[in-house]
């Protein structure tokens, strides 16, 4: 398994509806110099999920203490104009965002692109998005769990797995070839080398 990593991007429309595939990539953390620019962290070490889309539709933060006038604020969907790394984030800028006003009231507020935009990864290479629900068996062909999300580690991924019993605490197998068989995600699972034994 080379990696498992999160991207994004629709390019469809000019409607700022949200996408029934939609998949947050990344929050706003700042604003970006005086001209409107944001500084965006993405949710996967690799970014090229926010550059492979020009919309980004935006969704407010998650949580209490936001007020309804911030609220109104919010623009839905960003037509960006630049994008690039800088440091652990991206730095993007965008129409809907003529100065440092209109960036620093997008702090915290939520990024989502459409799955169907997403570049096409390498073999061996798979979106976060796209392994979260795989139900995972060992070469006995027991079932582990369901995947319910990822860890990224840095130099790998960690995958998080739900056994079937809620009361069960979560199995941990990193995502690499030493322990990952195959994904198969027409069938929904996931095969690796782990005994049920190292779950515990």
């Amino acid at each position: 398994m080379n990696s498992a990593s999160q991207a994004a991007g629709p390019d469809v429309g000019d409607t700022p509806t949200m996408p029934a595939d939609a998949v947050e990539v990344g929050r706003v953390v700042g604003a970006w110099g005086i001209k409107g620019g944001i500084k965006v962290k993405p949710f996967a070490a690799d970014p090229q999920a926010l550059f492979s889309s020009k919309r980004w539709f935006v969704q407010p933060p998650q949580g209490p203490g936001l007020r309804g006038s911030r609220l109104a604020a919010l623009p839905a969907l960003l037509k960006v104009l630049s994008a690039k790394e800088q440091g652990d984030g991206v730095v993007a800028t965008a129409q809907e965002l003529p100065d440092r006003n209109a960036a620093e009231a997008l702090q915290g507020a939520r990024i989502f692109v459409s799955r169907a935009s997403f570049p096409t990864p390498d073999d061996g290479e798979f979106y976060w998005v796209d392994l979260i629900g795989l139900a995972v068996f060992n070469r006995k062909d027991v079932a582990l769990g369901v995947v319910i999300g990822l860890i990224e580690t840095g130099p790998h991924c960690v995958l998080r797995i739900q056994p079937a019993d809620a009361a069960a605490p979560e199995v941990l197998i990193p995502f690499v070839d030493a322990y990952v068989d195959g994904v198969d995600l027409p069938g929904q699972r996931i095969a690796v080398d782990w005994d049920t034994e190292n779950a515990a």
